[in-house]
């Protein structure tokens, strides 16, 4: 394929993917909702759209865009509404939805969108806005043919074999989904133990203890390092850190999802209520959480932020 895409959504992943394959190379014409973010973006290399008819107008064919949305709807509207994307693509042209949905959603999308000849492949992208813009891992659905044209986009905004693909439309968003299932269990269980440490009858050091989790033991990971970026940033006590956890969706889709195949997912299904009732207990497990939240996915430190 030509190294020519377009992605629409440009914020904090979209941005960061826009800025990762401009690096490699690649002409990105990009859509946002807010013009000024096109804007800024075109000063380091974007070509920028200014509507949907617009971007499909600047790419060759087959053209190849990028979703990188939220999944609270958007996708669905940018594709579907009167005027959509869907309206303005042509047989042949290929959608890849790099944002968290739903995988049921991904495999509605793809059927409603194979009537018209435009081919669709979902894609799991992991790392954050750091990843975005640096290196993700990505978990890529989709038809194998379709996957091998457009393997060159995820072997560029991938770190070193840092991207797989699944066979079948669904399958990437489904790897993801379970991958963000298992994040909320890792992280409610390495929160949780910071608390008991918080509340021990030692004046522990919880940077000290961080640091040394992250030299050779067995809980080794780059969740503990983060929640120790936290406490480098907002202090030991993480005073100005919302106790109340935001969430998106992909814990509870998975404990969903867990129930409807009948498999036991305690530890899933309860870091997700967790989050839920901090709404209105918050708690320093909470603050915790929402430190580590915020290092990895740059999400606010704020109550009530479910982003």
């Amino acid at each position: 394929m030509k190294k020519e895409i377009g992605i629409i959504g440009l914020g904090r992943m979209g941005g960061g993917l826009a800025q990762n394959l401009i690096d490699h190379k690649w002409k990105v014409v990009g859509y946002n909702r807010t013009e000024a973010v096109t804007r800024e973006l075109e000063k380091v290399g974007l070509t920028g759209a200014f509507s949907l008819q617009e971007l499909v107008e600047k790419l060759p064919k087959p053209r190849v865009i990028i979703l990188m949305l939220t999944a609270d709807g958007a996708n669905d509207k940018v594709l579907f509404d009167k005027n959509g994307l869907a309206s303005l693509l042509e047989k042949g042209d290929i959608v890849i939805d790099g944002g968290n949905s739903y995988y049921k959603q991904a495999i509605d999308r793809g059927k409603k969108l194979g009537k018209n000849g435009i081919k669709f492949v979902d894609a799991g992208i992991s790392g954050g806005p750091g990843g975005a813009r640096n290196g993700a891992c990505c978990m890529v659905g989709g038809d194998d043919q379709i996957f091998t044209y457009i393997e060159p986009i995820f072997k560029d905004i991938s770190i070193p074999k840092g991207y797989m693909h699944f066979t079948g439309v669904g399958a990437g968003h489904f790897v993801k989904m379970v991958h963000n299932g298992i994040e909320y269990g890792m992280m409610q269980s390495i929160a949780e133990g910071f608390e008991i440490m918080n509340k021990s009858p030692f004046k522990l050091n919880l940077i000290d203890v961080a640091e040394i989790y992250q030299h050779g033991s067995v809980v080794t990971s780059r969740l503990v390092g983060w929640l120790q970026d936290a406490f480098k940033k907002y202090g030991q006590e993480l005073e100005d850190v919302s106790g109340s956890v935001g969430f998106t969706g992909e814990g509870e889709w998975t404990a969903a999802t867990a129930r409807e195949f009948k498999v036991p997912a305690k530890i899933i299904e309860e870091s997700f209520k967790f989050r839920v009732a901090s709404q209105k207990k918050p708690s320093f497990t909470g603050k915790l959480l929402t430190g580590m939240r915020n290092q990895f996915g740059h999400h606010s430190i704020e109550k009530g932020k479910m982003t």
